[in-house]
C-alpha cells in the first residue's frame, strides 16, 4: 500500500506506473514512478486527500508546481506539465542522492566538499532568482546531492514568483521558512527577497564546516531572536582551520541587514571560487561576539528610549525659552 492516497505499487495513475512509497509530509506523498509511455523514471507528489479543504495548503501546492515547471536548470529539480491529468499531482524529476541532512548528520564535512555544494547551490540560486523566484525555506532538507555532489533544489512550496500574484499566508507560520536558517528580515515577518536565501545559504554553509549552527536557542522563537541580537560565534572558534578569507566570506552571507549582504549568489560564489581573493575586513563581530544581548535586555533599552522621549522635550522646551 501507498500513503493513503488511493495509490498502491504497481497501480496505475495516468500514464505512470507507480513503483514504491518514498516519503511523506505534512502536504504530499511522493512515490517513484516510471512514464509507461518511454520508461523515464519520475517522482509523483501527490497532495493528501483533505488537502483541498484547506485553500492555503491546495493554493501553494498548485504553485509550487507552476513555479517548478516554468524553471529548467540542471541544479534545480524539473517539474513537467502540458498534460491532462485525472486529478491534482505533480509529475517530477527523479533525483538521485541523498538529502544535505543527511549527509550533515554524519558530522562536518571537510571545507572543499562544503565549499563545492555551496558553489552548486548558489549557482542553482542565481538562476532562480534571474527567473524571478525566490525560494524561501532553503535548508538541508531541501537540497539532494548526489555521489559526485552535484546538487538539486527541491522544494519550492513557499517560493516566492514575480510574475505570481502576491499571496497573504494568515496564521500560516511555515511561510517564513524553517527557524534555524531564515534570515533575521523574514523573522521580522518581511517576505524577503534572493538575498534571504543567501543569508539561508551562509547558514549552511557554516554549519557544513563546524558542524554547528551560528545562532541556537533552547525554543525555535528563542533561535530566531539571537539572530537579530547577537553576533554568531566566529566560525573560526567552531573550527580553527577555518582560514580569514572563507571567515569573511560567512560574515558577508550572514549580514544582519540585507543592504550589507551579497546582492547576487553569483557574488557569493565568485568569492567562494576565488578565495586567495578575498579582502578580510576588521570585525568588531569577531571582537564582540561573546557579549550576548537578551530579550529582555533589548525590552529595557526600548522601554528606556521611550521613557526618555518626555525628558527630551522637556529639555528642548526649556533650552527654547532661555534662547529666548
Amino acid at each position: 500500500m501507498g500513503f493513503h492516497d488511493g495509490l498502491e505499487t504497481g497501480s496505475i495513475l495516468d500514464s505512470y506506473r507507480v513503483e514504491a512509497p518514498v516519503a511523506r509530509s505534512g502536504m504530499a506523498s511522493i512515490y517513484r514512478a516510471v512514464d509507461v509511455r518511454d520508461n523515464r523514471v519520475v517522482a509523483l507528489k501527490v497532495p493528501h486527500p483533505d488537502l483541498e479543504a484547506d485553500p492555503i495548503l491546495f493554493d501553494r501546492f498548485q504553485r509550487e508546481g507552476g513555479i517548478g515547471e516554468k524553471l529548467n536548470h540542471p541544479k534545480v529539480m524539473r517539474v513537467f506539465g502540458g498534460e491532462k491529468r485525472s486529478r491534482i499531482y505533480m509529475v517530477m524529476e527523479w533525483c538521485e542522492g541523498r538529502l544535505l541532512r543527511e549527509i550533515l548528520d554524519e558530522g562536518r564535512i571537510g571545507h572543499e566538499r562544503a565549499i563545492r555544494i555551496a558553489i552548486g547551490v548558489l549557482d542553482g540560486l542565481d538562476y532562480i532568482h534571474a527567473n524571478g523566484v525566490v525560494h524561501r525555506d532553503l535548508k538541508p532538507e531541501n537540497i539532494m546531492v548526489d555521489e559526485d555532489d552535484n546538487i538539486k533544489l527541491i522544494d519550492f512550496g513557499i517560493a516566492g514568483d514575480a510574475a505570481a500574484k502576491r499571496l497573504t499566508y494568515a496564521n500560516f507560520t511555515a511561510a517564513i521558512g524553517t527557524p534555524n536558517y531564515i534570515s533575521p528580515e523574514q523573522v521580522k515577518g518581511k517576505r524577503g527577497d534572493g538575498r534571504s536565501d543567501i543569508y539561508s545559504m551562509g547558514v549552511i554553509l557554516y554549519e557544513m564546516l563546524s558542524g554547528k549552527l551560528p545562532f541556537n536557542g533552547p525554543n525555535p522563537m528563542a533561535a530566531m531572536n539571537e539572530r537579530l541580537l547577537n553576533h554568531p560565534t566566529p566560525p573560526s572558534v567552531a573550527d580553527p582551520t577555518i582560514s580569514p578569507q572563507l571567515q569573511e566570506v560567512l560574515y558577508r552571507a550572514l549580514e544582519r541587514d540585507p543592504k550589507n549582504r551579497y546582492g547576487k549568489a553569483s557574488e557569493f560564489q565568485r568569492d567562494l571560487e576565488h578565495l586567495d581573493q578575498v579582502g578580510v575586513e576588521d570585525r568588531p563581530e569577531l571582537r564582540d561576539w561573546q557579549k550576548r544581548k537578551s530579550q529582555v535586555t533589548r525590552k529595557i533599552l526600548y522601554y528606556g528610549a521611550l521613557a526618555l522621549i518626555p525628558v527630551a522635550v522637556l529639555l528642548v522646551m526649556f533650552l527654547v525659552a532661555h534662547h529666548r
